[in-house]
């Protein structure tokens, strides 16, 4: 369980700085700015992750869907540790 929670923590961050380090103006040309990537690598990393992906052909059709998807994995993670940092605190 414990394995689960760091990967979906640190695996799509570690994603976007490897990409980041390998295409740079990749990440320039989507963003325009370098504050919407830092905002979503602390807060919302798998969302950024697909944003990355859809946004060059521009964010149409299905492309809104996978956005909801990952938004909702990334809503999903923070609740989910709520919860479980809950059960944790009740048990001990």
């Amino acid at each position: 369980m414990c394995l689960l929670i760091i990967l979906l923590v640190l695996g799509p961050r570690a994603v976007i700085v490897v990409w980041w380090l390998i295409a740079p103006l990749q990440w320039s040309a989507t963003f325009g700015t370098l504050l919407w990537p830092i905002l979503g690598f602390l807060l919302l990393p798998w969302t950024t992750l697909v944003y990355m992906l859809v946004a060059p052909g521009g964010v149409v059709g299905f492309d809104w869907l996978w956005l909801a998807l990952a938004l909702a994995v990334d809503v999903s993670s923070h609740a989910g540790g709520r919860v479980y940092q809950r059960r944790r605190s009740a048990v001990a």
